[in-house]
């Protein structure tokens, strides 16, 4: 039993892998996104999320306009908190 392979079966071959390749990445994209919502965020992606400063920041925690754990030396602030806080102000 012969079978010849042609350039153009090694296309076809390529364009399906290259789409089964397209789907696998965005599934995995799509469930990746469901965990990528955490509750609690960091200082640092809150400062870069607000476009604020660390010392804005801190002013919010101060005055208790926002809820923050702190955990090993690192603070964590509440997201829902944070969007109401920056929503109201519009």
């Amino acid at each position: 039993m012969e079978s010849n392979i042609t350039k153009d079966d090694l296309r076809q071959f390529g364009l399906l892998l290259i789409v089964q390749l397209k789907q696998i990445i965005e599934n995995n994209q799509n469930k990746e996104d469901d965990g990528l919502n955490p509750e609690w965020l960091k200082s640092r992606v809150v400062r870069k999320l607000m476009d604020m400063s660390a010392a804005s920041l801190q002013n919010l925690r101060i005055t208790g306009k926002v809820r923050f754990k702190k955990v090993l030396g690192s603070y964590y602030y509440n997201k829902s908190d944070l969007m109401d806080l920056f929503n109201d102000e519009d």
